[in-house]
This record gives C-alpha cells, structure tokens and sequence, in this order.
C-alpha cells in the first residue's frame, strides 16, 4: 500500500489551486472571430510595405519620406519599422528633430493594441505609456490604425489630434 506524505498532499493541493487560473489567467477562453484583439492581432501580423510615409513637424513643411521601407508586426505584439532615406530627407528630418542613423529612419519594441480605439502603443521599459511625448513621430504616442483590404495606415497625432506622422502600408505576400 502506498503512503500519501505531506509534500504529495502539497502538490496535490497547489494543482487544485493553480490549474483553474491557467485558463488565459482566469478569464475564461481568448475570444476569437472579427472585432476581437485576436482577430486585430492576426490581421496585423506579417511584414508590410511601404507604399507612403509623411512627417508633419510643427511650424514647418511636411516631410514626405521618399524611400523603402517594411514594417513588421509578430504574434507577440513586437512592431519593427525601418525606413531607407536618402541623404536630403535624412537631413529634413534630423532639422525637424527625428534623428536617422545612417539613413535609416526605425523603431523597435513590444506594443500594446487598443482594437476599440484602433491603436497601437509602444510599450517603452521602465516608462509609463503615456508619458511625456517628444517630437512628431515620439514612440509614446499612440498610433492609430486604419484598415482597408491589404492597406494600412497608422497615424501619429499630437495632444489636439492633429496628425503629426502619416505612414501607408501594404501587406508583403
């Protein structure tokens, strides 16, 4: 006959406790179909083109982004933009305070998707989400999508919602 000891009755009591949280941490089942933050998530992954970018910094002329570009979205909510611009446009923006690194306009980092308000935020470590933003295309700033077939837009604006960032995508095969 086999004895139950104390730590069998441990485990045993902490699988009673822990197994019905591991459900998606209590919630129940991750809801899926149209309108859903799973059906937002899916739709934005993969890699996209870029069709047209514009900078709007403010007291100065737009800044149209002429170059490559690709924008990567994973299932883990890991958003990658980079740019190829050439030297003018590299020197327009650093004038209107957006730094390139060899001519090449990025941003990296995990975002939080808000599918009620269409938007996109980088979650910055060690920063609160919103914290004080900083120039017209500011990682900070929440970026709001617009979906219509195999285009996106994602929209950069300012605290009266004016645009300060317009980038156009289309979705690689």
């Amino acid at each position: 006959m086999r004895r139950f000891t104390l730590s069998s009755a441990f485990i045993c009591i902490l699988i009673l406790t822990v197994a019905p949280a591991c459900t998606s941490f209590g919630r129940g089942p991750v809801q899926t179909g149209p309108g859903t933050l799973a059906s937002g998530r899916q739709y934005l992954e993969g890699r996209w083109a870029l069709i047209s970018y514009e900078v709007f910094p403010p007291g100065q002329p737009p800044i149209q982004l002429k170059g490559e570009g690709s924008l990567l979205y994973d299932a883990f909510g890991n958003l990658e933009i980079e740019i190829r611009v050439p030297a003018d446009t590299a020197q327009a923006l650093e004038k209107a305070g957006i730094q390139t690194s060899d001519g090449m306009l990025s941003t990296k980092g995990r975002t939080v998707i808000d599918q009620q308000n269409k938007t996109l935020t980088y979650v910055i470590q060690g920063q609160p989400p919103q914290g004080a933003p900083s120039g017209a295309i500011a990682l900070n700033r929440p970026r709001h999508y617009e979906v219509n077939g195999n285009e996106l837009t994602l929209t950069t604006k300012d605290d009266n919602g004016k645009p300060t960032s317009i980038g156009r995508w289309r979705k690689a095969q």
